[in-house]
């Protein structure tokens, strides 16, 4: 997972993708929001190949909406500009799925979420996009050990029993709640660097 870049706002991506040779600013923007936008898509039911196509034309479509001057943050917040392509985009895959439900075992449209719902499910993903970013990065910049860190994700993220943990890993539960403890405290810090990216949008 390549790391976010730290400098570049949401109003530093947007100047940017005015100029179409700017591809470092593109590729800054497509990691900012792809895996968020491909989660969205797997919550309101598509699979992996159409969450795929719905993230990969929503982007487009934004870009070429907001260099055409379709988009003025003052009207809006970045994120509802995407949510709003994104239900479009998953709600034309649900009618082109109900062309051919036999064939492709499923039923007709489903429900696409109101604005509420939406942003909801949209929160959800970009939680966990950011907590995945942050966990990234005191992989590659702690001295916690590859032992640590499992036992971290086991017990935290997989909910798995502390005793298993410490058993499978060789170490005593005590060190798995020490170890719990500190990285905690690190993640915080992370997490609060990469969320400050997403409030202006």
């Amino acid at each position: 997972m390549l790391p976010l870049s730290q400098t570049a706002t949401t109003t530093t991506l947007l100047d940017g993708l005015k100029d179409e040779s700017a591809s470092s600013i593109w590729d800054e923007f497509d990691r900012r929001y792809r895996t968020i936008l491909y989660g969205f898509a797997r919550r309101l039911g598509l699979d992996e190949p159409d969450a795929a196509d719905v993230a990969q034309e929503t982007l487009m479509r934004f870009v070429r909406d907001y260099r055409a001057g379709r988009y003025n943050r003052g009207q809006g917040r970045l994120r509802a500009w995407l949510i709003g392509i994104a239900r479009y985009r998953v709600a034309d895959v649900r009618r082109e799925r109900a062309r051919y439900p036999v064939a492709r075992g499923e039923s007709a449209m489903g429900d696409v979420p109101d604005d509420s719902q939406a942003e909801q499910l949209w929160d959800a993903e970009q939680r966990r996009f950011i907590f995945d970013q942050a966990l990234a990065e005191l992989r590659a910049t702690t001295r916690l050990s590859e032992r640590t860190l499992e036992a971290f994700e086991r017990v935290v993220l997989r909910q798995e029993p502390v005793t298993d943990v410490a058993a499978a890993l060789g170490v005593s539960p005590q060190e798995i709640y020490d170890a719990k403890s500190r990285i905690v405290g690190k993640l915080k810090d992370v997490l609060a660097k990469y969320q400050a990216l997403f409030d202006a949008d």
